[in-house]
């Protein structure tokens, strides 16, 4: 290197550069550079599907809320009640016994999650991980049972249900739905993803099909388990039809049926229906809170971690 070279001063950085090193960087996941327009465009989007999604609930809670001089049907329509108020919540109870059939929902609903969660597990791990002739054939017929749709085998559960006298009973709600074909795929597919080296090994230190089950493939799927325990209980709590040809007794009565006691033939009011269906939407509420950290766990569950 000459001596012009090491003496010569190192170039400074032009003006555009820096400037360019100030502009803050905005990156993807895969630390690739997004625009402005992108990333405005990707809210705007997202700001619509939640206006979709969120809209009407927020709308029924609103109308919940308002009184009964409030006119609800305005234009432009009111978002915000001017004077918000409980009455609606009591006047539901006060119109049928609403308690009463949110109880019946939750013994239904609950039973619902157990059998589920328990049948769903055993059968999706006989699927996934057992040898045995017929294996692919039975996975046939779940998945063939998602494809038959309910108002086809209505008739005859209900045939079923009064040959076994379940009719006008809970058991009778809950038994058709006890184990869903769907849940059973998701927990198969779910065991599927689980390493077979950490049940070999478990086999080499002597435990047996159910130890394995128990202690090795059900703790790394607890993410699936939430999905499925989610899908029961809205299945069960959100069902009309089967509820409503099953039973006769107003007294066993689930909630989706007695809330359709709040349409009158000669009367409707908007406040009493969105108060009930405000009343059925917040255990959904608070169920999908409690889980919603093992309900996000499914895209990496079954792998090892280092």
């Amino acid at each position: 290197m000459s001596l012009a070279e090491r003496t010569r001063p190192a170039e400074k950085p032009r003006q555009s550069d820096r400037a360019r090193e100030r502009e803050p960087r905005i990156t993807d996941e895969h630390g690739r550079r997004i625009r402005v327009w992108e990333l405005a465009l990707r809210y705007l989007l997202l700001l619509g599907v939640l206006a979709l999604t969120i809209g009407p609930f927020l709308w029924q809670l609103s109308t919940s809320l308002k009184g009964p001089t409030e006119d609800i049907f305005s234009s432009p329509p009111k978002f915000l009640p001017s004077d918000p108020t409980l009455h609606n919540y009591e006047r539901v109870a006060d119109t049928i016994p609403v308690w009463d059939y949110a109880l019946n929902s939750l013994k239904v609903a609950a039973a619902n999650v157990v059998t589920n969660c328990v049948g769903a597990a055993l059968a999706g791990y006989a699927l996934a991980r057992l040898r045995y002739r017929g294996r692919r054939v039975a996975t046939l017929v779940f998945i063939l049972a998602m494809l038959v749709p309910v108002e086809g085998i209505i008739i005859a559960q209900f045939t079923t249900m009064r040959e076994l006298g379940l009719n006008n009973t809970l058991v009778g709600v809950l038994l058709p739905g006890c184990v869903s074909a769907l849940n059973v795929l998701l927990m198969r597919n779910a065991f599927l993803n689980l390493p077979y080296e950490i049940e070999e090994a478990a086999f080499v230190d002597g435990a047996n099909v159910w130890q394995r089950f128990h202690r090795i493939a059900l703790p790394a799927v607890k993410g699936t388990l939430a999905v499925v325990a989610i899908f029961a209980f809205m299945g069960a709590w959100d069902d009309f039809l089967w509820p409503l040809i099953v039973l006769s007794d107003p007294s066993k009565f689930t909630l989706t049926i007695g809330l359709n006691y709040l349409h009158g033939t000669f009367a409707n009011d908007e406040r009493l229906v969105a108060a009930g269906t405000i009343i059925a939407v917040a255990p959904l509420i608070v169920l999908f809170a409690c889980l919603q950290r093992y309900f996000f766990r499914g895209v990496g569950e079954g792998a090892v971690k280092g």
